[in-house]
């Protein structure tokens, strides 16, 4: 037995001590290996003060709506000094009210968090671990590609974070993680988080609103607006109490910011963004080719687009009313789908479902009852309707004809005969648009039938002048098919190519009075068919006719004459230099538009007319900038010396703009085929615009067996375009030609869309030399006799009045030729002459 000593004490204090200090050294030794292993692949200091995280591109309207937004991770980032201390307090005392007092890592807090994980592992509490994170070492999981709670990341979390505090100051750690953090629906950082929730920039964020924000980053979605009101109401209240005790608000503040109702909505939805969808998404592929993926998704791009919204929405309703007004002529093609049994009719309705982006005043419905006279149907709701007979006139059995064409069955002369008990249907209240104090306002409980069109289409208008792209519309719906009918659909322009057929003629020699036949025509064909005989939609000829006229009625046969006197090289060349066709085949039915353009493509063509004879390339974009503010791209790049001027006034020189565009045909041969398209509105197939009363030009085209209908109209200042048909080419009917079909939509679109223009007659270039002559002759007249209008002319080419008998003639193309006389030509703006035979050489 050893006996206790204190010279043995001291001795084994000695050796106990040694071995402590080598074991601390040692472990010191090993945790210092460990951190270094840990952390060797962390980045330095260089590229922290270079991190730079990713920010959403944001897409502006022209009129400068927001419309669109491309992200991998929705965020906008806002500097330090433009985030509201209302926002920085609220967060501070949700996350670490001693941000500004340490180094980067709080060792009490984590002491702490330590603690209460330990009483959590104790109890057997699941859940992530407590750490006690400071706002520096949250900014720091960012760099870390984890998330999770291993003793591994945490320390290098710590690492990083006090690298970080070196790197950066307090308000710029502090600015990244106010623009970093995920907070949910879709949104990181506050800036997108205050937009995402409450459709507000930070500045306007009422105090429960900026509170609710800061209760996010524990879990966003544990504190969901909706699906976890109590559990966010409860959070964001907590933050409240702890901006009070840190001194941040008054306790009124606080308890007033409590009481506070808890609300959030969608942005970016409704109306202006639905329609903008075609819009948008070529935008999206523009940029993208431009730019590449990371920079439009991460590189926070700023891209003002040229968009009108107002004219978009316009342009939307005008297509969709066009659609749904032919389908409701070619019949009803039954129901959504059936209930076999009505005993829980609500339930069953309310788990199916319709359509996406239906019109808003559409709803569904099934069919509950049916009698002689009505039909009864019940809505969702829970409240009822009926549909009357005269109501469900239009659903006929839709039938095909041999040759292919649609026709129509028997006249409705039962509600039963369209539908039946069980009945899935779309349908509106007749009042929908009606003003409230229109009279014989129907019933509130009256509806009426509707569907869905098969029939597609597209429309689009833009300034002639600066080639900016105002309304674009691809199609019925951007949610029901994302194919773009206005840039994408390749389809044959039919008689909307026509003007470029006569302006080759006016550049090589013809004038609007010059005579060309009206007449059967037979030239060769090809393999397929021996001959080509062109007709006039009306299958009669009309004798020796001016070439206005020829361009005014559509005339096919004389368009076909003119083009063979002409030659195909300058109609080909002219289709060329235009933009309309890349490569173009040759043949006579090539001047009827047999070869095939898109919508974007015509309207840019017509726009160098309209111009002056420029062609502009269309735009959708106006200018895109960096994240830094930096213009990287601009559509119009003319310098303007003079612009830049403190103020405006008469001793201030109006500055000279270079014209935008390259010259593809002359300004007087341009004007001269526009003033002849003024016509088509006057007294041809574009009629139905003369009830807008301004000056205004246009041409209809409609293809062989009515398969694509198109109107292109214009003023001064804008053009609008549009093309019907059906994605899969199939005939629309007998009788829908361009006139019926597509120049309802246009004028729809013009009569609201020109509000905002002064009514102005068509800019006339020097060059052009006005005379009175016989619109049905081509010879010289007298203001004041019938048929008298005044002609545009290059100097020179004018008539010269004849003998006194040729002047006051004013009949030609006798029935010999088996036409009428030109008084009983139509002047409506019907179908007449509207279709284009392309048949025999394609």
């Amino acid at each position: 037995m050893k006996v206790f000593t204190w010279k043995n004490a001291l001795r084994t204090l000695i050796w106990g001590g040694a071995t402590v200090g080598v074991l601390g050294v040692a472990a010191v030794i090993a945790v210092a290996v460990y951190v270094v292993r840990v952390t060797e692949d962390l980045p330095e200091y260089q590229q922290l003060a270079e991190y730079e995280p990713a920010i959403m591109s944001r897409v502006h309207a022209g009129d400068g709506l927001l419309i669109a937004e491309f992200a991998r991770q929705q965020r906008v980032f806002v500097p330090i000094e433009n985030i509201p201390p209302l926002v920085i307090n609220a967060y501070l005392s949700a996350e670490d009210k001693n941000f500004y007092n340490h180094g980067g890592v709080d060792f009490f807090g984590m002491a702490r968090g330590g603690l209460r994980s330990a009483i959590q592992i104790a109890r057997g509490q699941g859940g992530p671990l407590q750490s006690g994170s400071t706002i520096t070492q949250q900014v720091a999981k960012n760099f870390l590609f984890s998330a999770d709670q291993r003793i591994e990341r945490k320390v290098r979390e710590i690492v990083i974070s006090r690298r970080m505090e070196r790197a950066f100051t307090k308000d710029q750690i502090l600015e990244l993680y106010l623009n970093e953090i995920y907070l949910g629906n879709r949104a990181y950082g506050v800036a997108a988080a205050a937009l995402n929730y409450f459709g507000k920039s930070l500045d306007e964020l009422d105090l429960h609103e900026a509170a609710y924000l800061a209760a996010l980053p524990k879990g966003p979605s544990n504190y969901h607006p909706e699906r976890e009101r109590a559990a966010a109401i409860g959070r964001r209240n907590w933050v409240l109490e702890r901006m009070h005790a840190n001194g941040y608000i008054t306790r009124e503040e606080m308890n007033a910011a409590q009481a506070m109702p808890l609300e959030s909505g969608e942005r970016l939805s409704g109306s202006q963004y639905l329609a903008a969808n075609y819009f948008v998404e070529q935008v999206r592929r523009e940029v993208f080719d431009l730019y590449g993926e990371d920079q439009l998704y991460d590189g926070g791009l700023s891209i003002r687009t040229t968009l009108d919204t107002t004219m978009q929405l316009t342009a939307r309703r005008a297509l969709r009313n066009g659609l749904e007004a032919y389908d409701r002529r070619h019949g009803y093609r039954g129901p959504l789908t059936h209930f076999d049994s009505m005993d829980s009719w609500r339930d069953q309705l309310a788990e199916f479902t319709p359509p996406p982006d239906l019109d808003e005043t559409w709803t569904v419905a099934v069919v509950t009852g049916l009698s002689s006279s009505a039909a009864e149907v019940g809505l969702l709701s829970g409240e009822r309707g009926s549909i009357s007979l005269e109501a469900l006139g239009w659903a006929r059995e839709p039938l095909t004809r041999e040759d292919g064409f649609p026709a129509l069955g028997a006249q409705i002369t039962a509600p039963s005969a369209v539908l039946s008990e069980g009945d899935v249907i779309l349908v509106e209240p007749l009042r929908a648009d009606m003003a409230e104090d229109a009279e014989d306002l129907p019933p509130a409980d009256a509806y009426g039938l509707r569907q869905v069109p098969e029939v597609n289409g597209g429309i689009i208008a833009i300034d002639p002048y600066t080639g900016r792209v105002l309304a674009m519309v691809g199609g019925y719906s951007f949610e029901q098919s994302e194919f773009n009918r206005a840039t994408q659909a390749r389809r044959q322009p039919g008689s909307s190519f026509k003007p470029f057929v006569y302006a080759a003629a006016l550049l090589n020699g013809w004038t609007p009075a010059s005579i060309i036949l009206d007449a059967p025509f037979v030239a060769s064909g090809d393999s397929e068919m021996r001959f080509y005989r062109p007709q006039n939609y009306s299958n009669e000829f009309y004798g020796p006719s001016p070439l206005r006229l020829g361009l005014e009625l559509s005339r096919n046969v004389m368009t076909v004459r003119l083009a063979q006197d002409l030659g195909l090289a300058p109609i080909v060349q002219i289709g060329e230099d235009f933009r309309l066709y890349d490569q173009v085949q040759p043949n006579l039915s090539m001047a009827l538009g047999a070869s095939e353009t898109t919508l974007f493509r015509l309207v840019a063509a017509y726009s160098a007319l309209v111009n002056g004879g420029r062609y502009i390339e269309p735009t959708l974009l106006d200018r895109v900038q960096s994240r830094s503010g930096e213009t990287i791209y601009v559509h119009d790049q003319r310098s303007c010396e003079g612009c830049d001027v403190e103020e405006w006034g008469p001793e201030v020189e109006e500055p000279d703009l270079p014209v935008l565009g390259e010259r593809v045909i002359d300004e007087v041969t341009a004007f001269q085929v526009v003033h002849m398209l003024e016509g088509v509105v006057e007294r041809g197939t574009g009629a139905r615009l003369r009830a807008l009363g301004r000056p205004l030009g246009g041409k209809t085209g409609t293809t062989n067996d009515f398969r694509d209908a198109w109107f292109v109209g214009f003023g001064p200042d804008l053009i609008a375009a549009t093309y019907v048909g059906f994605d899969t080419p199939r005939p629309l009917g007998s009788g829908e030609a361009g006139s019926r079909v597509a120049v309802p939509i246009v004028q729809e679109f013009l009569e609201s869309a020109l509000q905002d223009y002064p009514a102005a007659p068509f800019r006339v270039p020097e060059g052009v030399r006005f005379v009175p002559i016989d619109r049905q002759t081509g010879e010289p007249s007298v203001i004041g006799r019938p048929f008298t209008i005044m002609e545009a002319f290059k100097p020179g080419t004018e008539p010269t009045r004849g003998q006194s008998a040729a002047e006051e003639s004013l009949s030609f193309g006798s029935g010999a030729l088996g036409g009428r006389t030109p008084e009983e030509e139509p002047d409506s703006g019907s179908e007449e002459d509207e279709e284009d035979d392309l048949s025999g050489l394609y």
